[in-house]
């Protein structure tokens, strides 16, 4: 084998092996993605579970039932989704893999061809005759030195041409392990796919039997609704009279001397420095705040639309109901100070706590445990949810800047 075929061959391996390792960078990467995205899910549905296994006893149709089942196939659907994206990329690093194989085979058969014919190119040039015979058998001290120099060569290319193949075969053997591995877990991920398509459809079904129950009792359910609409509108004239109060007395507050307030753009109330830095910093945080129970998820969305499986239903809310499990701490989601607590015609105890000018609202709670003109701070607990009749545990929760109620669920974090 000559140098420059060494050369070539050897760059060809470097750019086969630095190709293969900037692939699996890659695939890596969306793997842990995938395996993130998975891991969120599969706890999601726990959730889902253990919350729902705690009024299997005393459930009834009811839309609360129907919302709870409805956000199950949800998510149980995006999970076989994620499974199906991970077979998907499994498919595609066994093609990868198999694609290295074949090439790594097929260098290791030019490699060894090439060492075959470097042996026997050196043996027709020494003629049959043994290294030190051809050594000596040198007609002049520079054709001695040039044997000598060749035979190095000759050592040296042999040495490293069997270096190579033996790297190769070494990765080659390394590659069928891991195109083993990819195929058993590709074959675990159908099957666990198998399951979640199955679970689906059993979720599937139960709730398309609450609404055929449900939807004989239209007449009922828009009652209903109607009823917590007027609840609900009662609640947020609760809260907007928190709410003017609190600006009328901030107000007095700006005309006293010596009085060092401000209002920001788009503020109907007057602000100290200090509560200017508290909106401030409540507004930064923006689609992170806590949840303000640790475990649950949401029942009834913010705004009104139709029902997503209810035929005729219409769902309007200035809030959101989150599903949780019995007995759950409430916690408040920001520092703030504790403004208003009250009772509510079917939103049982309610806690308003004021953060600068942004305001949060939490009702159907059981037990109160802060006082009002109490300073909190984020993830404090300041009550306990209720329980329906229905065996739903669900708290209310709103999210107000000065008089404009807002979506809630773009300032939680996102589960």
């Amino acid at each position: 084998m000559n140098r420059k075929n060494l050369i070539i061959s050897t760059l060809l391996l470097v750019f086969i092996c630095c190709l293969a390792v900037d692939v699996s960078a890659q695939t890596k990467k969306t793997r842990e993605q995938l395996e993130r995205e998975k891991a969120e899910v599969q706890e999601r549905l726990r959730e889902f579970d253990k919350i729902l296994k705690q009024t299997t006893a005393i459930k009834k149709n009811s839309i609360g039932e129907l919302n709870a089942v409805t956000r199950k196939v949800q998510t149980q659907s995006r999970l076989v989704n994620t499974l199906d994206r991970e077979i998907k990329l499994l498919d595609q690093e066994i093609q990868q893999t198999e694609s290295k194989i074949k090439k790594l085979k097929q260098e290791l058969v030019d490699l060894k061809a090439e060492y075959a014919r470097m042996i026997y190119n050196t043996s027709k040039l020494n003629r049959g005759l043994s290294i030190v015979s051809f050594v000596f058998s040198s007609s002049s001290f520079n054709q001695l030195y040039m044997r000598l120099k060749y035979l190095k060569q000759y050592t040296d290319n042999r040495k490293q041409q069997a270096e190579q193949i033996q790297a190769v075969s070494v990765q080659l053997a390394e590659e069928q392990v891991s195109l083993d591995l990819k195929r058993a877990e590709k074959e675990k991920v159908l099957e666990e796919e198998r399951l979640e398509k199955l679970a689906l459809d059993k979720a599937r079904q139960e709730q398309q039997g609450i609404v055929n129950n449900l939807s004989k009792k239209e007449k009922e359910i828009q009652k209903q609704i109607a009823a917590t609409k007027k609840q609900q509108d009662q609640l947020n004239r609760m809260i907007k009279q928190v709410i003017e109060e609190e600006i009328r007395l901030a107000e007095a507050a700006a005309k006293k001397s010596n009085s060092n307030t401000t209002k920001s753009a788009g503020s109907s109330m007057p602000m100290t420095p200090e509560v200017a830095a508290l909106s401030s910093s409540f507004a930064g945080n923006k689609g992170r705040l806590p949840w303000p129970v640790e475990t649950g998820f949401i029942a009834q969305g913010f705004g009104t639309y139709p029902h997503p499986t209810l035929k005729g239903i219409t769902m309007d809310s200035d809030g959101l109901d989150i599903r949780t499990q019995p007995n759950s701490n409430v916690r408040s989601v920001f520092d703030g100070t504790v403004t208003k607590i009250t009772t509510m015609p079917g939103f049982g105890g309610t806690i308003i706590i004021k953060h600068g000018e942004y305001y949060t609202m939490y009702s159907k709670l059981k037990t109160i445990s802060v006082k009002s003109g109490q300073s909190v701070k984020a993830k404090d607990v300041i009550g306990q949810v209720a329980t329906g009749p229905d065996g739903q545990a669900e708290v209310h929760f709103q999210t107000w800047k000065g008089l404009n109620v807002m979506d809630p669920a773009t300032w939680i974090t996102s589960k």
